[in-house]
């Protein structure tokens, strides 16, 4: 008892019986770095703050709605091999203006679709104001003389677990070198985040072997088992049809000389005759047009087409929540079907997989995105870019271990300046066989007996010495088992001889 007993009386003193308990950090709140329509909450900016949402309705109110880009139409070059459509017997490609790519905001939504929850955003630029487009800049990311660090801001920030930048990859091979290494880097600083990254969109021109080399030769080695990549890009459905109309089309198409149909013509010819067009009349003329003409119907749907054409990183971000939520973070990202997704962009077949998930020379893991007949579209990867380490070859042990020592981090804190004796000692130790023991009856960690999941060393003679003592340490030894994707499944068949 602390005070002194001089008054004669009865003294009730009350004393803690049970140790302090770890809770286990949330594990699936991803941060999102991107361009947005707006900003603002209450009249302030949140440009460049790191700023929490509940539901895609908070984004929307909070950072705005899509970028509404404009495209042309125009014949294929001699050497093109993508995707084409007929407009009068003549081949043709829609083309997006330049500096109108924005993926941030169909990103969002394809993360809510696949079971997203709290996330955070951060806004670098607003395009709202720009209706001809705004140019993204490495500067908007890695920060420069007269613009911040994002990821510098965002290690004051504790709850953000995952880091997506769906926006950074319309530099194309320009992100890797300099956006994604340095996410590699703040994940690896902070120890509490785990990057997700896209690789750049393959052209019509383009193989997967010299998409997937450009990202091995450019992402550097360090930090590598604190991200994981994703190939090839997916073919959503996230824009629908009321999402696109003529004023998706940039002001040089004259649809009046594009469209074939002179019904369609005599539309086309009555709207230019208003002077001053309303939202009605704009809506009526959309209409009379997809009532009219077949071709407008088809360009439209080009149009969405290459919307819907998206980076995963926004569904990864999604899967990893619903699985974190279901299952649990030890559970692997994988073997997972992704919603509101029609097929990957780039088929990728068993035997060309082997080289994206196997890199025997560096380690540079790629996860593929796979169709399977009658399933749908799967995640068919679990690996970090550290595919060789034995300890950090698959992201859910990474983020297991994440989870655990930022867990037991946060619950140790208690214990700064306590006396460093056997006492303390004795409930900082029991604290942490408690929260292991709970991981270990929910699976997380591999063992037929609690001895052989997990393992706590605390004391003077086994992690500390005297000296230890004397400068204020004590040093805490945790050893987990924890458990790995079952990646290779063989099943051996042998003929038996006839017995009888």
């Amino acid at each position: 008892m602390a005070s002194t007993l001089m008054t004669p009386g009865v003294y009730i003193e009350e004393k803690n019986a049970f140790p302090s308990s770890a809770v286990a950090v949330e594990t699936a709140v991803p941060v999102f770095i991107g361009y947005t329509q707006k900003a603002e909450r209450f009249g302030k900016s949140l440009l460049q703050k790191p700023t929490r949402v509940t539901s895609f309705a908070e984004f929307v109110e909070l950072f705005g709605a899509g970028f509404q880009p404009k495209f042309s139409i125009a014949d294929p070059a001699a050497d093109y091999k993508g995707e084409t459509f007929i407009i009068n017997g003549a081949s043709k490609v829609v083309q997006i203006k330049e500096k109108n790519t924005f993926y941030l905001y169909n990103s969002i939504r394809l993360f809510y679709a696949n079971g997203g929850s709290n996330c955070y955003i951060v806004s670098v630029g607003t395009y709202g104001d720009k209706p001809d487009g705004l140019e993204i800049s490495l500067d908007d990311f890695i920060g420069s003389d007269t613009k911040p660090d994002i990821l510098l801001l965002l290690e004051k920030e504790f709850e953000p677990t995952l880091v997506a930048i769906p926006d950074a990859i319309a530099l194309g091979e320009a992100a890797y070198n300099t956006v994604y290494t340095k996410v590699l880097a703040h994940c690896a600083k902070t120890q509490s985040r785990f990057g997700i990254f896209d690789l750049a969109k393959q052209g019509p021109t383009d193989t997967t072997d010299a998409v997937v080399a450009s990202f091995r030769d450019k992402i550097g080695i360090n930090a590598l088992n604190y991200g994981a990549a994703y190939y090839p890009w997916l073919k959503t459905a996230i824009v629908q049809n009321t999402e696109v109309d003529f004023e998706n089309l940039d002001a040089a198409v004259d649809l009046g000389a594009l469209l074939p149909e002179d019904l369609a013509k005599q539309v086309v010819k009555a709207y230019k005759a208003i002077a001053t067009p309303d939202a009605n009349a704009k809506k009526n003329y959309h209409q009379s047009l997809k009532a009219s003409s077949p071709v407008y119907n088809s360009i439209l749907e080009e149009i969405r087409s290459t919307l819907n054409e998206l980076p995963p990183s926004g569904a990864i971000a999604g899967i990893y929540t619903l699985v974190d939520s279901s299952r649990g973070v030890w559970k692997s990202p994988a073997n997972v079907s992704i919603s509101m997704v029609n097929a990957p962009a780039v088929n990728i077949s068993a035997d060309e997989q082997k080289q994206l998930n196997v890199d025997v020379l560096a380690g540079k893991s790629i996860n593929v995105i796979r169709p399977f007949p009658g399933i749908g579209t799967l995640i068919w990867g679990g690996r970090t870019l550290d595919g060789n380490s034995q300890d950090w070859r698959y992201i859910n042990v990474r983020r297991t271990l994440i989870m655990i020592e930022q867990s037991i981090k946060l619950a140790a804190r208690t214990y700064v300046f306590e006396p460093n004796d056997a006492t303390t000692w004795v409930t900082v130790k029991a604290m942490i066989d408690n929260f292991l023991n709970n991981l270990w009856k929910q699976g997380a960690l591999a063992g037929a007996a609690p001895e052989q999941a997990y393992d706590v060393q605390l004391g003077l003679g086994s992690t500390m010495t005297p000296q230890d003592i004397l400068d204020g340490k004590m040093l805490i030894t945790v050893r987990v088992a924890i458990v790995r994707p079952a990646e290779f499944i063989v099943i051996t068949f042998q003929q038996m001889m006839q017995q009888s």
